[in-house]
């Protein structure tokens, strides 16, 4: 019995080193001699999109093309640029989509007003459709139960 335990406490050591070194493995070291400075990264980091994954931003990205954002990013906020110059720099490099608020302009007009007019043209869709039925239910003609008649030679029909 003090064998199994030995083993198993040995084998979750191992686990939890192993999991320790992969959990270290995933941070990125960015030193900034002022808080402010980190701070700012972080913001720019949640801020800013990675132009190759599906709609994640640079800090939870792991592509080669995030951290190589996250390190231009981290270079330009050392250099003393400001938050401004930093996300021009990033839009004209890589477009608007670089960003998860594009400026208005005729461009992005789709981005900003396309997701109203898709809502707006669905409930306009919803009710014509709902005018159509409430029409056709009207002219339905009404369905009156069976006489004992009809209801006799259907039984017979079944039958």
């Amino acid at each position: 019995m003090k064998s199994c335990i030995k083993i198993y406490t040995k084998i979750i050591i191992l686990l939890t080193i192993f999991i320790h070194t992969i959990s270290l493995a995933a941070i990125d070291p960015y030193v900034f001699e002022r808080p402010q400075d980190e701070l700012r990264f972080q913001q720019l980091s949640a801020e800013l999109r990675c132009p190759k994954c599906q709609n994640q931003n640079i800090a939870d990205s792991n592509a080669p093309l995030s951290k190589d954002l996250k390190d231009r990013v981290y270079s330009m906020i050392n250099d003393g640029r400001s938050d401004s110059e930093i996300m021009n720099f990033m839009v004209e490099r890589y477009g608007d989509f670089v960003t998860y608020r594009p400026p208005i302009r005729p461009l992005t007009y789709i981005l900003w007003f396309g997701p109203f007019i898709f809502g707006f043209l669905i409930i306009l869709v919803i009710i014509v459709l709902r005018k159509k039925a409430n029409k056709l239910s009207k002219h339905q003609p009404s369905i009156s139960p069976l006489t004992a008649n009809e209801l006799k030679a259907l039984n017979d029909l079944l039958k």
